[in-house]
């Protein structure tokens, strides 16, 4: 039985159908990623299953028992008290209670008057009559396995910790299906792995958004897309679907043709002189009304951005350079926090620099240290010569929330010079996808999306040689991701990227400089996947795969041959022939779940090949953390 189905479900916000008579199941274990470009109504589809607001027309039917829960993408406001209490809000009545036994604990801490006894002793009762005490022991135990501490207060909390005790009170009721909304936005990927890692156990059905391609692609059975109000089904891994949409969109710009060619035929036809009008066909001239009307209802493919990098003169051959710097933040304790501690690197022209680390790390520090907005305290910075530098914050800072789109690009004029060509601002914002009624908006009526797409309008307006970019894929749709990598890859000048996208880093960057905890940050060739391979085990995990074909660099150790036993050298030597048995495996299995037809067998066919599949990938991450235990011993 569906734990939810959407029946000719419509909404309109007065223009076209956001959702036009959409119909739409979600089964058992079944793990949906929905995606669609920034507009199409994803998160509006996810607030219509929740219940937050109504459709227009159509029917959701959600039988009796089964229970639903939503992540939001952002943390909402006015949310206050310990972990304990923000979990608990995630129940009903028992629930409430609980919040109030939790709150009434901690206020015990600053006030044991006997009122406050009294007050709790009631609570404690009145938790006994409703059967809150089963109910605490399931919220200890989802606190306890999304490793949280139940007193911490909220608010102290970071980013994505806020994030975990969102997705703890979702989960705290036993959901059968959990609805999540971009939910690595903001988070780092140490965070990140943890989430999938979460979701992957997690026994119930999914529902989410994600533009994270590697988040996405370890997580969906299911692909689902909003495109012009419609939704269509894509069974398969994320590279089938991009294969197999590429070719609908094909498909489609080719009968489009045809039925144009017809229709300007019997257009034609219909023109013809007095003699031919007197003679016509009443059944041809019925036929072509209803092609009119089926021209008039057609929905035509949205278009692409034109994302384009305005250029600068070239920069000298070194950009950036740095010799031993070291940089410690003010801590409350009387030690300073390192951030960076002996740092080296030299940043030559046209390098594609990533920068990782958890939230917090010190990479926007960094930045700033690099750019000269900050001194070292030890150590030296020094710019290289004819530097053009384009900035972009994720927090927006440059953007005027009061004024309108159009001001914030061009400062009052209709002119902005793109690459020594004058084009009207109205031009330049259509190729990013802003529509001329949305130019004349305030910034603050954007949604997330079209925010950072103004961010990169404005930015590659301005002429370059150095772009530096913190976080700027957060809120973009994968075919904005998927240009915005190219022009990246294309641009002749320098680019340092702070991101937690995996596949963008993997897509664009040449070295990454990586902070790897207690102020030791170090420069890695390649991107994240290369900075897997070359880090040491106890880095963050990762998926890993062509690991014997890679470019890594096999770290040399001081330690001789002979400290590695006569079994040890015979292991090493057949592991790489085991990681390939694997690595075929693997690919057997994925090629099998991205077959058409796969997701429509029996799910416990389904569920097997994905438990078998679950089980290789953790046999590959093991063996190969063993060859390079082995081969740091050699």
């Amino acid at each position: 039985m569906p734990l939810i189905t959407l029946k000719n479900l419509s909404l309109s916000f007065g223009s076209a159908p956001l959702l036009d008579a959409v119909n739409f199941q979600i089964g058992a274990h079944d793990r949906v990623c929905l995606l669609g470009r920034n507009g199409a109504g994803k998160s509006t589809l996810l607030k219509l299953i929740y219940g937050e607001i109504q459709a227009d027309d159509g029917s959701i039917n959600i039988p009796a028992g089964i229970k639903v829960a939503k992540l939001s993408q952002e943390v909402p406001a006015g949310l206050d008290g310990t972990i304990n209490e923000v979990v608990a809000a995630g129940l009903d009545k028992a629930g409430r209670l609980l919040t109030r036994y939790y709150h009434l604990l901690h206020q015990l801490t600053l006030d044991t008057s006997e009122a406050v006894l009294r007050q709790l002793g009631e609570c404690q009762h009145q938790l006994e009559a409703a059967g809150g005490w089963e109910i605490s022991q399931r919220l200890d135990n989802i606190i306890s396995k999304l490793q949280l501490d139940g007193d911490i207060d909220f608010n102290a909390l970071s980013g994505g910790l806020k994030r975990r005790v969102l997705l703890a009170q979702a989960l705290v009721n036993q959901p059968d299906l959990l609805l999540l909304d971009e939910p690595t936005n903001h988070l780092d990927i140490e965070s990140i792995i943890w989430l999938e890692k979460f979701l992957l156990d997690w026994q119930g059905s999914l529902l989410f958004i994600s533009h994270d391609r590697v988040f996405l692609q370890k997580l969906a059975n299911r692909i689902v897309e909003i495109d012009r109000g419609r939704l269509t089904d894509w069974p398969g891994d994320y590279p089938t679907y991009v294969a197999r949409k590429q070719k609908a969109l094909g498909d489609e710009e080719k009968e489009n043709a045809l039925f144009d060619k017809k229709l300007a035929q019997e257009e034609v036809w219909i023109r013809q002189g007095i003699k031919a009008r007197r003679t016509r066909n009443e059944g041809r001239v019925r036929a072509l009304e209803a092609l009119r009307r089926e021209r008039a209802a057609r929905r035509e493919v949205s278009g692409s951005a034109r994302v384009s990098i305005q250029t600068a003169d070239r920069s000298g051959k070194i950009v950036l350079e740095a010799e031993n710097v070291s940089y410690a933040w003010e801590a409350d304790s009387a030690a300073p926090k390192p951030v960076l501690r002996g740092f080296n690197t030299t940043i030559m022209r046209g390098d594609k620099v990533g920068i990782i680390g958890p939230n917090g790390a010190g990479k926007t520090t960094l930045i700033r240290l690099l750019l000269g907005d900050i001194q070292p305290q030890t150590g030296t910075v020094k710019p290289g010569t004819k530097l053009e530098v384009a900035y972009f914050d994720q927090h927006r800072a440059v953007l005027d929330e009061e004024k309108t789109v159009q001001d914030n690009i061009a400062d009052g004029s209709d002119r902005v010079n793109i690459n020594g060509k004058d084009r009207h601002v109205i031009s330049y914002l259509r190729d990013f996808l802003f529509a001329p009624d949305r130019i004349r908006q305030p910034v603050k009526a954007l949604s997330g999306g079209e925010r950072n797409r103004l961010l990169l309008a404005r930015l590659f307006s301005r002429p370059s040689n150095v772009l530096v970019l913190d976080e700027p894929t957060n809120d973009l749709d994968s075919d904005t991701l998927d240009l915005l990598e190219e022009r990246l890859t294309e641009y002749p000048g320098t680019v340092l990227l702070i991101s937690h996208d995996r596949a963008f880093l993997d897509h664009v960057v040449t070295s990454t400089i990586v902070f790897e905890g207690r102020g030791v940050v170090n420069e890695y060739i390649g991107g994240y996947t290369d900075w897997l391979r070359q880090s040491r085990p106890t880095a963050i995990v990762g998926k890993k795969a062509n690991t014997r074909n890679s470019s890594k660099k096999k770290r040399k150790s001081s330690k001789p041959d002979h400290t590695l036993s006569y079994a040890e050298r015979q292991e090493l030597g057949n592991l790489p022939t085991r990681l390939e048995i694997l690595e075929q495996r693997q690919a057997r299995l994925h090629q099998r779940m991205a077959e058409v037809g796969f997701y429509q067998q029996e799910k416990a066919e389904i569920i097997r090949l994905q438990t078998q599949l679950s089980a290789l990938e953790t046999e590959l991450e093991t063996t190969f953390r063993r060859w390079e235990e082995l081969e740091g011993k050699y």
